[in-house]
Protein backbone atom coordinates (compact mmCIF):
# COMPACT_ATOMS: atom_id res chain seq x y z
CA UNK A 1 0.00 0.00 0.00
CA UNK A 2 1.10 3.32 -1.21
CA UNK A 3 0.34 6.27 1.03
CA UNK A 4 0.33 9.66 -0.41
CA UNK A 5 1.98 12.27 1.24
CA UNK A 6 1.04 15.89 1.07
CA UNK A 7 3.54 18.06 -0.02
CA UNK A 8 5.14 20.55 2.78
CA UNK A 9 4.10 24.31 2.62
CA UNK A 10 6.74 27.28 3.11
CA UNK A 11 6.92 27.56 6.74
CA UNK A 12 6.95 24.16 7.15
CA UNK A 13 9.89 23.67 4.67
CA UNK A 14 11.39 26.82 6.29
CA UNK A 15 11.50 25.43 10.12
CA UNK A 16 10.47 28.58 11.16
CA UNK A 17 7.68 28.09 13.06
CA UNK A 18 9.98 25.65 14.91
CA UNK A 19 12.50 27.49 15.88
CA UNK A 20 10.04 30.00 16.69
CA UNK A 21 8.65 27.75 18.83
CA UNK A 22 11.88 26.16 20.35
CA UNK A 23 12.62 29.83 21.55
CA UNK A 24 9.58 30.39 23.13
CA UNK A 25 10.11 27.47 25.53
CA UNK A 26 13.67 28.47 26.30
CA UNK A 27 12.75 32.07 27.41
CA UNK A 28 10.03 30.54 29.39
CA UNK A 29 12.12 28.40 31.34
CA UNK A 30 14.92 31.31 31.69
CA UNK A 31 12.30 33.58 33.43
CA UNK A 32 10.96 30.93 35.82
CA UNK A 33 11.96 30.41 39.36
CA UNK A 34 15.15 27.78 40.21
CA UNK A 35 13.84 25.05 42.08
CA UNK A 36 17.09 23.50 42.93
CA UNK A 37 17.93 21.71 46.34
CA UNK A 38 20.70 22.04 47.89
CA UNK A 39 21.09 18.41 48.66
CA UNK A 40 23.03 17.64 51.63
CA UNK A 41 21.92 20.85 53.57
CA UNK A 42 18.32 20.76 52.54
CA UNK A 43 16.58 17.22 52.39
CA UNK A 44 13.48 16.30 50.54
CA UNK A 45 10.12 16.51 52.25
CA UNK A 46 8.77 12.73 51.58
CA UNK A 47 4.76 12.67 51.05
CA UNK A 48 2.21 10.62 52.64
CA UNK A 49 2.46 7.13 51.55
CA UNK A 50 6.42 7.36 50.56
CA UNK A 51 7.53 3.64 49.81
CA UNK A 52 11.52 3.29 51.09
CA UNK A 53 13.60 0.76 51.77
CA UNK A 54 12.30 -2.19 53.76
CA UNK A 55 13.53 -2.87 57.42
CA UNK A 56 12.93 -5.30 60.56
CA UNK A 57 11.70 -4.37 63.65
CA UNK A 58 11.60 -5.79 67.65
CA UNK A 59 8.93 -5.81 69.57
CA UNK A 60 8.78 -4.57 72.97
CA UNK A 61 10.86 -7.08 74.94
CA UNK A 62 13.51 -7.29 72.25
CA UNK A 63 13.29 -10.47 69.93
CA UNK A 64 12.99 -10.34 66.55
CA UNK A 65 8.90 -9.82 65.44
CA UNK A 66 9.89 -11.86 61.74
CA UNK A 67 9.38 -15.58 62.38
CA UNK A 68 10.84 -16.83 59.24
CA UNK A 69 6.84 -17.54 57.51
CA UNK A 70 9.02 -16.36 53.81
CA UNK A 71 6.09 -14.81 52.69
CA UNK A 72 8.30 -11.42 52.07
CA UNK A 73 10.02 -13.69 49.77
CA UNK A 74 7.62 -15.42 47.84
CA UNK A 75 5.74 -12.68 47.41
CA UNK A 76 8.85 -10.08 46.17
CA UNK A 77 9.24 -9.61 42.54
CA UNK A 78 12.65 -9.28 41.95
CA UNK A 79 13.78 -11.81 44.86
CA UNK A 80 15.66 -9.25 46.81
CA UNK A 81 14.64 -11.07 50.09
CA UNK A 82 16.63 -13.83 51.08
CA UNK A 83 15.56 -15.94 54.76
CA UNK A 84 17.26 -18.76 55.93
CA UNK A 85 15.07 -20.75 58.43
CA UNK A 86 16.74 -22.11 62.01
CA UNK A 87 16.29 -26.08 61.11
CA UNK A 88 13.56 -28.24 62.95
CA UNK A 89 16.13 -27.85 66.13
CA UNK A 90 15.56 -24.20 66.20
CA UNK A 91 12.50 -24.17 67.44
CA UNK A 92 12.29 -21.18 70.57
CA UNK A 93 11.15 -22.44 73.97
CA UNK A 94 11.64 -19.06 75.29
CA UNK A 95 9.17 -17.54 72.93
CA UNK A 96 5.31 -20.06 73.20
CA UNK A 97 3.78 -20.47 69.93
CA UNK A 98 6.35 -18.62 67.82
CA UNK A 99 7.19 -20.95 64.88
CA UNK A 100 10.63 -20.19 64.67
CA UNK A 101 13.26 -16.90 64.29
CA UNK A 102 15.29 -16.49 60.62
CA UNK A 103 19.15 -17.82 60.97
CA UNK A 104 19.81 -15.49 58.02
CA UNK A 105 17.58 -12.28 56.70
CA UNK A 106 18.84 -10.22 53.69
CA UNK A 107 17.77 -7.32 51.78
CA UNK A 108 19.41 -7.05 48.57
CA UNK A 109 19.35 -2.99 48.53
CA UNK A 110 20.66 -2.95 44.83
CA UNK A 111 17.58 -5.06 43.66
CA UNK A 112 14.71 -4.07 45.77
CA UNK A 113 12.46 -1.88 43.48
CA UNK A 114 10.79 -0.42 46.98
CA UNK A 115 6.80 -1.83 45.53
CA UNK A 116 6.24 -2.25 49.75
CA UNK A 117 5.22 -6.18 48.47
CA UNK A 118 6.68 -7.31 52.11
CA UNK A 119 4.77 -4.95 54.66
CA UNK A 120 1.63 -5.81 53.13
CA UNK A 121 1.86 -9.79 53.37
CA UNK A 122 3.91 -9.97 56.64
CA UNK A 123 1.53 -11.22 58.64
CA UNK A 124 3.23 -10.30 61.95
CA UNK A 125 4.13 -6.91 61.23
CA UNK A 126 7.52 -7.56 61.58
CA UNK A 127 8.47 -5.37 57.94
CA UNK A 128 8.10 -1.34 57.86
CA UNK A 129 9.28 0.97 55.15
CA UNK A 130 11.62 3.27 55.60
CA UNK A 131 10.67 6.95 54.94
CA UNK A 132 14.55 7.80 53.73
CA UNK A 133 15.61 8.01 50.49
CA UNK A 134 19.42 7.73 50.48
CA UNK A 135 20.47 4.60 50.37
CA UNK A 136 24.56 4.51 50.08
CA UNK A 137 27.27 2.33 49.61
CA UNK A 138 30.66 2.26 48.50
CA UNK A 139 30.50 -1.44 47.03
CA UNK A 140 28.02 -3.89 46.47
CA UNK A 141 28.51 -5.74 49.56
CA UNK A 142 27.04 -3.12 51.76
CA UNK A 143 24.22 -2.90 50.04
CA UNK A 144 23.40 -6.56 51.11
CA UNK A 145 21.59 -5.64 54.37
CA UNK A 146 21.44 -8.47 57.10
CA UNK A 147 19.19 -9.30 59.82
CA UNK A 148 21.40 -7.56 62.31
CA UNK A 149 21.38 -4.05 60.09
CA UNK A 150 17.73 -4.54 59.10
CA UNK A 151 17.13 -4.70 62.91
CA UNK A 152 19.32 -1.99 64.10
CA UNK A 153 17.57 0.49 61.41
CA UNK A 154 13.55 -0.78 62.86
CA UNK A 155 14.62 -0.75 66.54
CA UNK A 156 11.57 -1.31 68.49
CA UNK A 157 7.94 -1.11 67.33
CA UNK A 158 5.03 -1.25 70.03
CA UNK A 159 2.14 -3.33 68.28
CA UNK A 160 0.76 -6.71 69.31
CA UNK A 161 2.36 -9.11 70.94
CA UNK A 162 1.15 -12.39 70.03
CA UNK A 163 3.90 -14.38 71.60
CA UNK A 164 3.38 -13.93 74.79
CA UNK A 165 3.96 -16.94 77.39
CA UNK A 166 0.39 -17.38 79.22
CA UNK A 167 1.86 -16.03 82.29
CA UNK A 168 2.59 -12.40 81.27
CA UNK A 169 -1.08 -12.79 79.89
CA UNK A 170 -2.61 -13.95 83.32
CA UNK A 171 -0.17 -11.04 84.98
CA UNK A 172 -1.53 -8.26 82.64
CA UNK A 173 -5.13 -8.72 82.88
CA UNK A 174 -4.31 -8.71 86.67
CA UNK A 175 -2.94 -5.50 86.08
CA UNK A 176 -5.70 -4.02 84.19
CA UNK A 177 -8.43 -6.05 85.28
CA UNK A 178 -11.44 -5.46 82.37
CA UNK A 179 -14.56 -3.57 83.32
CA UNK A 180 -17.82 -5.54 82.48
Amino acid sequence: MIIKRKPLNLAERLYLPAIIGGFKVTLRHLLKKKVTMQYPEEKWVVPEGYRGAPYLVKDQEGNTKCVSCQLCEFVCPPKAIKITPPGPAGQLADRANAEKMPKEFEINMLRCIFCGFCQEVCPEEAIFLQKDYSLTGTSRAEMIYNKEKLLALGGVHAGVQKWKHKADEAKEQESFPVKA
